[in-house]
């Protein structure tokens, strides 16, 4: 059996009832959400199972994410996974945790504590300053970099992900997107779509979260990735503990360098992926990255079975 790469999605990949039916099937994922409640003080499985629309707050969504991806793991690895043969790890945006988890850099009540401020202080900064993201559809670097910079003029706009060909974000204070979505057309972007988030996410916006979790950072140990890991703020493998937590706090306000991260793993020869968490938008991206590159999907429990076939 060939062990694939792991990809970890990040917000926006939640649901309501995200890994309920893997709580149900499986002991072992039913015991890490019952671990994260314990460690979070927090009714974690109702706030994402039963609580309709709050599971799409930043600050339930993110350990929400983390705690399924890591039961779905845990399922996995039962069956075979080995996390210390894995030849890479990587995270989108808050998926880095769970990758650093995966590869033995973070403990999991660490990870769990983390994401969880994370998610409150990204959520106190969208609340502080009105803020929001813009899709580019169809759109290159040159041209999304032209159209921030049109944005700027109005306040804060960046771009916030380089996802993959095409697919590019900008983030930014309410009024700058405003003047970035008028200038669009003027620099050769078709079509623009605002984003339905809490705020200005990888944009300077959030400054304030990353100063908080910066201080947070300070007090966890982080050791040497046992796996390669890359990292979203230089889309390159990461293994020196104290620049692995600047880079997790600068993370915040840095654009996502999604498309350089995935092009430096099929440059190394990488072509089986696996997807644990909910959804499956990392197999979509990739999809479009590299059409030949096969990612396993395992967000569902009938998924295990084939999940690590070769």
């Amino acid at each position: 059996m060939t062990t694939p790469a792991i990809l970890f999605p990040g917000q926006g990949a939640q649901h309501e009832g995200m890994g309920r039916d893997f709580a149900a099937a499986f002991p072992a994922a039913r015991a890490v959400f019952e671990r994260a409640e314990r460690v979070l003080g927090l009714p974690l499985t109702e706030l994402i199972w039963s609580r309709g629309e709050e599971v799409n707050r930043t600050d339930v969504a993110q350990p929400g994410i983390l705690a399924t991806s890591v039961a779905i793991v845990a399922v996995l690895q039962e069956r075979g996974l080995d996390l210390a043969r894995v030849p890479l790890v990587a995270g989108l945006s808050l998926g880095e945790y769970t990758a650093l988890w995966a590869a033995g850099a973070l403990d999991l009540d660490d990870a769990l504590r983390l994401v969880r401020l994370r998610g409150e202080a990204m959520q106190a900064a969208s609340a502080a300053l009105p803020s929001s993201m813009t899709s580019l559809l169809g759109a290159t670097e040159d041209q999304a970099r032209a159209v921030a910079a049109a944005g700027a003029q109005r306040g804060i706009c960046q771009v916030a992900n380089l996802n993959a060909p095409g697919q590019i974000i900008l983030s930014g204070e309410l009024a700058a997107l405003d003047a970035a979505e008028a200038a669009a057309k003027d620099h050769g972007v078709r079509r623009t779509r605002r984003l339905v988030v809490a705020g200005g996410f990888h944009s300077e916006c959030m400054r304030p979260a990353a100063e908080r979790l910066r201080a947070a950072l300070a007090t966890i140990a982080i050791r040497p990735p046992r796996v390669p890991f890359v990292s979203n703020v230089t889309a390159l493998e990461t293994e020196d503990p104290a620049r692995i937590r600047e880079q997790l706090a600068e993370q915040v306000c840095a654009p996502v360098l999604w498309e350089r991260s995935m092009r430096h793993a099929l440059g190394k020869g990488l072509r089986e992926f696996l997807e644990p968490g909910p959804g499956t938008v990392l197999a979509g991206i990739l999809g479009k990255i590299d059409p030949e590159a096969r990612v396993r999907s395992a967000a569902r429990p009938e998924d295990v079975a084939t999940a690590l076939s070769a």
